[in-house]
Parts: structure tokens; sequence; C-alpha cells
């Protein structure tokens, strides 16, 4: 029996990028049945871009209302695919056959629920993002389940919706995202399904291209959040630590760093290494000292 594939992508401001995107996925080999844009009050000419395939499903929400839980289960809520995958507008599919090879796992194996993309760097990422991408998103893929937690820690629950695929009855099933995150949607969910008995996938052969160039002040800022998030969620997350993982990722970008001969981006990927860790124990301690309530945006 054919599944039906929806495609979902919040935005705001994608001008530059929305109208690549959509063709990349309109000439996949395997078509998905619809793409729903969730945009945020953009301000340039995305919305007006995206009206003009008929494959897009739009649907417009106050920029004040956009978080990263909530939009996506209210998208999910108005699609129709039995797969739902989600992307980010940054995300560029690195062939014309990213979603076929992305679902196939879920033939195999019906305790798969969340399959992940492998994300390759932007041509101009830095030195220190390209070794990133390569630590986090290796050559293998991989299965992880509830049996991997004593052995992988945190990285069990690692998942992204950069470039996502979810079975719908599935999320149905266990309610979905939690509506009011700000970040780490994806990494919550997998969590609670691990919790529930059903597996992660990593599928390296599904591929985009997608990568940052934070300045310190944006890492500092995103990993407050992720420290807060994870805080927050700690007993989801079976109290595993994240700091390990953080301390390997280090380890392996600088020793890359110093072996290229990258002196200067050894330098300033320390600086991106403070400003993470710095943030992320903020964040958590924010979302200890206040019951959880915190603004986190102020």
């Amino acid at each position: 029996m054919n599944k039906t594939i929806s495609v979902i992508i919040p935005t705001l401001n994608a001008e530059s990028s929305i109208r690549g995107l959509i063709e990349s996925l309109i000439s996949q080999s395997l078509q998905p049945d619809e793409i729903v844009i969730v945009d945020s009050e953009s301000d340039d000419r995305t919305v007006e871009i995206a009206r003009e395939f008929h494959i897009v499903k739009i649907i417009q929400i106050k920029r004040t209302e956009f978080n990263h839980g909530g939009t996506r289960d209210m998208a999910l809520k108005q699609s129709c695919g039995d797969y739902v995958v989600f992307m980010t507008q940054d995300a560029v599919p690195a062939n014309n056959m990213l979603l076929e090879k992305l679902i196939l796992p879920f033939d195999s194996d019906e305790k798969i629920a969340v399959i992940t993309a492998r994300q390759l760097p932007r041509y101009d990422a830095k030195p220190s993002e390209k070794l990133i991408r390569e630590f986090n998103y290796p050559l293998e893929s991989s299965i992880r389940s509830k049996e991997d937690i004593p052995r992988l820690g945190i990285k069990t629950f690692f998942t992204s919706d950069v470039c996502s695929a979810y079975r719908r009855d599935i999320y149905e099933e266990l309610g979905g995202f939690e509506k009011d995150l700000k970040t780490s949607e994806d990494m919550m969910y997998a969590a609670k399904l691990v919790n529930n008995g059903y597996s992660i996938c990593y599928n390296a052969k599904a591929k985009v291209l997608h990568s940052h160039n934070f300045t310190i002040k944006e890492q500092y800022k995103r990993n407050f959040i992720i420290g807060y998030e994870i805080e927050r969620h700690k007993k989801l997350l079976g109290n595993v630590s994240a700091n390990s993982e953080g301390f390997k990722l280090t380890k392996v970008v600088s020793f890359g760093l110093l072996k290229k001969g990258r002196i200067i981006s050894f330098f300033r990927f320390g600086l991106d290494c403070c400003a993470r860790f710095a943030g992320n124990k903020a964040g958590k301690k924010a979302a200890r000292n206040c019951n959880n309530k915190y603004d986190i945006w102020r």
C-alpha cells in the first residue's frame, strides 16, 4: 500500500531560499503529496512565492505565536500524509533521492518512528562547522532504542527537524510534540518514543545541505535555550548528562583543526565552545531557579 507524504516547513523571511527548496522537493524521485508552509508574518515575498506552486498549502500565524513544538504540531494536524517530513527553510536536498531514501527504513522495521537525514555542510561553512557536521552526522546509519541509553547517553535521543520523517500514527498515539517548547522539540519527542519502546533511525543515505556560522552571541543564546529545555525535561531524558558528548565533540573538532593546521580556527572554536558551555549552564540554572517559568527571551 502506497503511503502519502507531507513536507512541513516553518518560514520567516525565506524569500532567498524558498523557491529553490520547493522546486527541489517537487523534482524528487518520490514527490511529496503536499508541502505545508507555516509562515510567521514574513516581511518579504516568502508567501507570494510559495503561492505560485499548486502543491503548497500555506498556513499563516503571528510571529509571536510561533514556537518549535506547538507550531509544528499544529501544522502536522492540518497535513494529510501518512509520513510527515519536517524541514527548515535553510535545508536543501543534496540530490533528488532525498525523500525516497529518507523513508525507506520505515518499510523494514515497524518500530522505527522517526528517521533523521544526514546533514552535510554548505560550501561556506567555517572549518569547525564542517568538523561538527562530520561528528554529528557520520557516514554510517544507525538505529537507537532504549537499550542504547547506557552506552550512548543523550545521543540516544539525537534527532533533527532540519530534516526528519515521522510516522503519523505513532505521533498521534503518543500525543506528539510538547506544545510550549522553545527548542529541541525533536529530541524531547524522541525521548518519549524511546521510553515507549519505539526506535529512532539515523539514515546517512538521505542527505541535505545545512550548516550555520553562528556568532558567539548567537551560540550563547542558542545553548541557553537548549540548556533550559534539557533541565526542564531531565526526567524525560532519564537524567542523562550531555556533558560527555559535548566534551567528545570538543576534543574531536579541536584535534581535527590542529591536524589541518587551522590555528586561528582552533582558537575561534575555543571561544565558540565557551559560549556553548556558558549558555547551556546559564539556561539550566534559569530553569532550576525560576520553577520553569523563566522568560528565556529577555
